[in-house]
């Protein structure tokens, strides 16, 4: 059997500033994401776990790890997709996350799901 199409998890990114709540004056830009993880494999899997690197354009990184996502730890057939929202905070006006999720097979097997990386930034400031 081909691990490639057997345990195939996509996750994609969408990211939004959060002007009211970011203090620019002070060094903290405030950002939104909404992440889509869609299964496009031939297994079921469960996220158990998420990994999360995040780069400040100054170079400063900050790891965040943890069980599930938002709380939960969705199970995802073949076909199915979850989205959640979430945030963070940087210093600088532009940044990028990137990171993987640990997933579990309902066979018992584990392979990691990986988020490619994805820029947050400022409207405008990467003009």
């Amino acid at each position: 059997m081909n691990e490639k199409n057997h345990n195939q998890i996509d996750v994609t990114a969408e990211t939004f500033y959060i002007a009211d709540q970011s203090e620019p004056e002070s060094n903290r830009y405030v950002f939104a994401y909404t992440i889509t993880i869609s299964n496009t494999g031939e297994a079921s899997a469960r996220l158990t776990h998420r990994h999360w690197h995040i780069t400040d354009a100054n170079g400063k990184t900050e790891d965040v790890h943890g069980e599930g996502v938002i709380g939960k730890q969705p199970h995802l057939k073949p076909g199915d997709r979850f989205e959640y929202s979430s945030g963070t905070i940087i210093e600088t006006p532009v940044g990028a996350m990137q990171g993987y999720y640990d997933m579990a097979c309902d066979d018992g097997s584990h392979f990691k799901a990986t988020i490619n990386p994805f820029t947050l930034s400022v409207p405008g400031s990467l003009n």
